[in-house]
């Protein structure tokens, strides 16, 4: 069985498990999820996040404000919808 169909199989267990077996689940993957949800403490995606900011720090990419990505959002949306 592959990795999608056993993702698949363990969502709708979960999505039915009674809360004993949930909690028990939680318990064991627990140290993992709490590594997992900590992004500080991935040296890969801090090393990936340092890369970009230096290259925006730097000019050599360009950066977005929160006004431009709220104003291509809108646009998307709007040619979505046929507007």
């Amino acid at each position: 069985m592959n990795a999608a169909a056993i993702r698949d199989r363990l969502y709708d267990y979960i999505r039915v498990a009674d809360d004993k077996k949930i909690k028990a689940i939680y318990m064991m993957l627990e140290d993992d999820i709490a590594v997992e949800t900590e992004w500080w403490n991935n040296p890969a995606l801090v090393s990936e996040l340092e890369k970009e900011y230096e290259a925006w720090d730097s000019g050599k990419d360009k950066g977005y404000s929160l006004a431009d990505i709220k104003a291509e959002i809108v646009s998307r949306k709007a040619k979505k919808h046929g507007r």
